[in-house]
């Protein structure tokens, strides 16, 4: 059966810097309309940096949580990049190292309840040590963690990114 709904109207409410919002009508396979309201994004990359049998992650505070968390470096994708061109700078903007390329593992859709957003998670090699540069409103340290040390972690409830949790379980498997 198809399940795919037809929008019929779409209004713009919101458009931000980062994200915008929509609500469509949509005509639903049953014939009856409904609405959706979907928050637009340009997506994320975010990378595996693994050297010496760690791997590196970055804590920061996030606002709408209200506490600092643990990530692997990631960040939004600009207008005109690819996904693992922005991998490649987020790992030398955040943690100060390049990485001379990197590999797709997979994508992931964070909430497809309500946003269009796609994170691409990549695995970096041939990391160079440069410096870092943060972003004007970016503040951040970055730290190399053991296998042993991250699954400790996510254990114990210290890792709760998703991104981050899903890319670690799937190098840690």
């Amino acid at each position: 059966m198809d399940f795919e709904e037809k929008t019929l109207e779409s209004q713009r409410i919101y458009e931000g810097k980062i994200l915008s919002l929509k609500k469509d009508k949509v005509l639903l396979p049953n014939g009856e309309t409904s609405y959706r309201e979907i928050v637009e994004h340009n997506g994320g990359s975010t990378v595996i940096a693994e050297k010496d049998g760690k791997i590196l992650l970055v804590s920061q505070f996030r606002y709408a949580y209200k506490e600092q968390i643990w990530e692997i470096p990631a960040g939004k994708i600009d207008k005109g990049e690819t996904p693992d061109k922005t991998a490649i700078r987020e790992l030398e903007e955040e943690c100060g190292y390049r990485a001379g390329s990197v590999k797709l593992l997979f994508e992931v859709y964070p909430t497809p309840g309500y946003t269009s957003e796609k994170i691409y998670i990549y695995k970096a090699s041939d990391l160079v040590k440069t410096q870092t540069h943060f972003d004007d409103d970016e503040n951040l340290t970055s730290k190399w963690f053991t296998k042993e040390e991250l699954a400790d972690m996510i254990s114990k409830g210290v890792i709760k990114d998703g991104k981050t949790l899903i890319a670690l379980l799937f190098v840690l498997k």
